[in-house]
């Protein structure tokens, strides 16, 4: 638990730095993508889903578990999904960060496709319905902190991939983080 806090305080500390750099009167931008985000703070988002994506590996022999690869794919098919839609282009996107990534590497990369592809599929089909099913799967990872706060992470880094964190793809990232039981504000949404 002291290596969670020691990371958490890393990103408590960039984000306090990305405030700092954010204008007169201290007036906050979203590192989410919200308004004015995609000007002076971006570089800060870009430093944040980094300092995300490193914690992650550093905890690459902890996330081992099905609870975390089930989550981590739902978190991922929403974040593809957040504007209520997946292009072709997109999925393969999506799917070839999935791949890519050093922790999910843990795990053989056709049952990443599979549970990925599978919520995709859900939340073209019916949005509502396909999202209620992945949120479901993402509390299944709440019994478990550091797996919890690792799917917000690996949800982070997929969505922050492009240099930005649309505002629907920070709201489906608050909404995993009420379903896991953590708090959105460690996060910067």
């Amino acid at each position: 638990m002291a290596m969670w806090d020691r990371l958490k305080d890393q990103a408590k500390g960039l984000q306090q730095q990305a405030q700092g750099a954010r204008g007169p009167a201290g007036q906050r931008q979203p590192a989410t993508g919200g308004p004015g985000a995609s000007g002076g703070s971006g570089g800060s988002k870009e430093k944040l889903v980094g300092l995300l994506k490193s914690q992650l590996g550093s905890l690459k022999t902890e996330l081992k578990s099905g609870a975390y690869r089930d989550a981590s794919m739902a978190m991922c098919a929403l974040v593809a999904a957040a504007d209520g839609s997946v292009d072709p282009a997109e999925r393969h996107h999506v799917e070839n960060l999935i791949l890519q990534n050093d922790v999910l590497q843990n795990f053989p990369p056709e049952q990443l496709r599979q549970r990925f592809n599978k919520h995709v599929d859900q939340l073209t089909f019916n949005f509502q319905q396909g999202k209620a099913d992945a949120m479901q799967e993402i509390a299944k990872a709440a019994k478990k902190p550091v797996e919890a706060k690792a799917v917000v992470q690996t949800g982070f880094v997929i969505a922050g991939a492009d240099g930005y964190i649309a505002p629907a793809e920070a709201q489906v990232l608050r909404e995993a983080c009420m379903a896991l039981g953590v708090s959105p504000q460690e996060f910067g949404l």
